[in-house]
């Protein structure tokens, strides 16, 4: 990788190998402080390193000599408001360079709460979230996933919290205020990761585990009490494990994301919890990426599917094997299902922004979240014409292939023609795979998830909205088949029947957060008010993205005023990713 538009670092030039954290939390100012000591590979003749800041204070830049450490000329850059500041070291080709900071109250990838935001409300809470470029936030450090390195931290911290990072950590939860964590495979930045908070240790398998709150750390044991055996039918299907132990870290409800891959100690919401193993496919998904993303990874955001799509749909193979196929074809056709209504209304010029080809090299896939989907259901594509025997020791050779480097789509396509489409000609066609690769949208021979639950699911709702007749059954249906229900159901429905749904099966007030979700939505762009105070409840209680911007668009839609009125109570327990995403949801 010779360039990033996300990242003002030159690793054509020079590249960090391995990172030395010493960083102190202050809970009372809200800011972490120390150093970052870069060991440096220099790859093109220079005097410059370039780090990406975002809000951080430099106290000093040093080099290290024979000698110790001599100080350094450093400046840093007029702010972009998404980049942050370039910061400009004069060096000497020094091979460690070493840069004392500290972070603003304000980081945008750390979250600092008050006890009264946790689940025992005695302790307070700090967590961060770096992806996609939110660690140059709390980090001074090359932030593009086209630099790999590994770390080792020492953390200093209030001694009755527990600190954790995306490393090393151990089972045992010995709180002494001192704390020291290795992560020997080299990683990119947007997988550091730390937290602090009271948290335990709950085992769930010999290489797995929980670390939660108290409160919470034996429900979520249970709650994903498959994690070995995920673990198990991924490195038969696609090689071994090579991160050491896979644990989980059950977060507060404000962090905003169902999951965060972070090696070794995936971050995980609390909304998963809820007694049925309905919604671990998130916990699948993560794991998952300890293949793609974290062990081959994309080299720029803007090929985001290679991380994404990739990791959907191993994660709908481990799905498939733990749990059964139309479990898994559900999950499939709830997704694809989505992505095709997002792209229905679009204009030919507006699905080339928003779900270009594969292998565009220009657009970032993150709008709408369909390049991922496109990427997984290539992938399926491919599953499909070649055959499992021949598909799955082709995905597995190309996770060997290009374990712990960053890659791009080219080197991608590459590895697919001389892998899979030269040994097995004819299979596809050039067409065919340049729908995929270079054309927008989803092809039209692309086969869609097909379940026999999902078409008795329609045929009730279609039903309902013709008769009045309540779907026979529904009261066992599980979380799936109601998603598929509402996700299908009119944007928009009459007060008479949302009341009928909500006196037959209690949606309003529902725990399921998915449910919730997509009952939320369609309460807010029905103006069905009798469920508005249970609507704000959940969006106060719940800082998840996923499940708290789909409702807010539909309160913006319909009571403006009322979205700003719940926004302003919820905004302290919310994420500064969240609050920035819905603040430019309600235009403020």
């Amino acid at each position: 990788m010779t360039h990033d538009r996300h990242s003002y670092a030159e690793p054509a030039l020079v590249r960090t190998t391995h990172l030395e954290l010493d960083l102190e939390l202050d809970f009372s100012a809200k800011v972490l402080a120390g150093s970052a000591t870069h060991t440096l590979a220099w790859t093109g003749a220079g005097d410059r390193l370039v780090l990406d800041t975002r809000d951080l204070t430099v106290l000093a830049v040093e080099g290290a000599t024979a000698d110790g450490w001599e100080p350094l000329e450093y400046s840093l850059a007029v702010p972009d408001p998404e980049l942050g500041s370039a910061l400009h070291i004069r060096t000497a080709l020094h091979e460690r360079v070493r840069v004392s900071y500290r972070t603003a109250p304000t980081a945008t990838g750390l979250q600092w709460l008050e006890p009264s935001m946790t689940a025992g409300g005695v302790m307070p809470f700090m967590f961060s979230q770096s992806q996609a470029i939110h660690a140059r936030s709390w980090v001074p450090v090359q932030d593009t996933p086209g630099v790999r390195f590994s770390y080792a931290a020492h953390v200093t911290a209030p001694p009755e919290l527990m600190v954790l990072m995306s490393a090393d950590n151990g089972t045992t939860s010995r709180r002494t205020g001192s704390y020291d964590v290795v992560m020997p495979e080299p990683i990119p930045s947007y997988l550091l990761a730390i937290a602090a908070g009271d948290l335990v240790f709950e085992p769930i398998g010999d290489r797995s585990g929980v670390w939660a709150e108290p409160e919470m750390a034996k429900r979520a044991a249970t709650e994903f009490g498959d994690t070995e055996e995920m673990m198990r039918v991924t490195e038969e299907l696609f090689g071994p494990y090579r991160w050491g132990r896979y644990d989980l870290l059950v977060l507060p409800p404000s962090f905003p994301y169902g999951g965060m891959e972070n090696p070794r100690m995936t971050f995980a919401t609390p909304t998963l919890v809820i007694g049925d193993k309905s919604l671990v496919s998130v916990v699948a998904h993560e794991l998952a990426h300890s293949w793609s993303g974290n062990l081959v990874t994309q080299d720029s955001w803007d090929d985001i599917w290679l991380n994404e799509g990739f990791t959907s749909y191993v994660e709908n193979r481990i799905v498939e094997a733990v749990y059964g196929t139309e479990f898994a074809m559900m999950e499939t056709a709830i997704k694809q299902h989505a992505t095709v209504v997002k792209l229905d209304p679009l204009t030919p010029a507006e699905l080339a922004v928003e779900l270009p080809g594969l292998n565009h090299g220009t657009e970032y896939h993150g709008t709408t979240s369909c390049g991922p989907l496109k990427g997984s259901w290539f992938l399926s594509w491919l599953e499909e014409r070649f055959s499992r025997e021949v598909f799955d020791p082709f995905l597995r050779g190309y996770f060997d292939r290009f374990a712990f480097r960053s890659i791009d789509s080219g080197d991608f396509v590459a590895h697919l023609r001389e892998h899979l489409l030269a040994p097995n000609p004819g299979v596809v066609t050039e067409v065919e795979l340049a729908a995929w690769l270079d054309e927008p949208g989803i092809p039209a021979f692309a086969r869609r998830a097909e379940s026999e639950r999902f078409a008795a699911v329609d045929r009730a709702r279609d039903n309902w909205l013709t008769t009045g007749e309540l779907p026979a059954g529904a009261g066992t249906w599980t979380t799936q088949e109601w998603l598929r229900f509402l996700d299908a159901a009119p944007d928009v429905l009459r007060a008479e029947h949302l009341q009928q749904l909500d006196r037959a099966f209690e949606l309003t007030g529902t725990a399921n957060g998915e449910i919730a979700r997509r009952w939320y939505q369609i309460v807010a762009a029905s103006s069905y008010e009798p469920s508005y105070a249970e609507l704000a409840s959940f969006l106060s209680r719940v800082g998840r993205m996923k499940l708290v911007l789909p409702v807010y668009r539909a309160l913006a839609g319909t009571d403006r005023a009322f979205a700003s009125e719940v926004f302003a109570k919820a905004r302290p327990g919310y994420h500064p990713i969240t609050t920035a995403a819905v603040q430019k949801i309600l235009g403020q």
